[in-house]
């Protein structure tokens, strides 16, 4: 193959190859950032309606903090606890898939490099580049070309439990304290409306960060957060209204 050709097609200047690394970066990170938000969203929720809940039934600040701090710490743990054991059980389940490529490609590695190369072949290449785009990646790192193409997995990627927890664990605080903050800060006048409004004002700053990290149109994710939220304040704070008018 000619040099020039070659080059167009690894990704030829600095630029173009220091433009794939950024994405390559940027992907892990973007991941990172949707779970914060959704953590910090759910902490909104779910902690929202706990004290909205309680605020119907009584303006006791002490009742309010106590519900909310074991909202939030209950709340905040279970996501933690959650996201570990679901990430935990998707890097086992990508070691293993790792390793079973890595016995395929030591028993019969010409096998491997054809089904490679029928992988690439399938997305359009004639059949010639796809077997050589397949030799070339495979001379390089041949458990990174088949983990990429076949289980779309990059083995130097794999997500960390650990890591996971604790986004997940301080997004969730973070989000669970602005409800808890209101109700706790506002008289007890103000307090289910001036609560309300602060956390529809946090659903929307969610619902645009999602909506803009995940490319979806904005007005259709802050509507479903906003509703979603709304309804949930406006049912646990009727149910608590009800409960306290009757003397529970």
């Amino acid at each position: 193959m000619p040099e020039s050709e070659e080059t167009g097609r690894s990704g030829g200047s600095g630029e173009d190859a220091g433009h794939a690394e950024s994405h390559g970066a940027l992907g892990p990170r973007l991941n990172w950032l949707r779970a914060a938000v959704l953590g910090a969203n759910d902490g909104v929720v779910s902690t929202a309606g706990l004290v909205m809940g309680v605020a119907g039934a009584t303006t006791s600040r002490s009742a309010l903090l106590t519900a909310g701090l074991a909202g939030m710490l209950a709340g905040s743990l279970s996501m933690a606890v959650g996201e570990y054991v679901s990430v935990s059980s998707q890097r086992d389940s990508e070691r293993a898939a790792l390793r079973q490529e890595q016995r395929e490609l030591a028993e019969d590695p010409a096998a491997e490099l054809a089904e490679l190369a029928g992988f690439y072949e399938a997305k359009g290449l004639p059949a010639p580049l796809a077997r050589e785009v397949a030799v070339r990646l495979t001379e390089r790192d041949p458990l990174a070309a088949h983990a990429e193409v076949e289980l779309k997995i990059d083995p130097e990627e794999l997500t960390s439990a650990w890591q996971a927890a604790w986004a997940s664990f301080v997004s969730f605080t973070v989000g669970a304290l602005c409800p808890l903050l209101a109700v706790l800060l506002l008289p007890a006048a103000a307090r289910a409306p001036g609560t309300a409004g602060t956390v529809l004002c946090a659903l929307l700053v969610t619902g645009l960060l999602s909506a803009r990290l995940g490319g979806a149109p904005p007005r259709r994710a802050v509507l479903r957060n906003v509703l979603g939220g709304g309804l949930a304040m406006a049912v646990t704070y009727g149910v608590g209204v009800g409960l306290g008018a009757a003397g529970v």
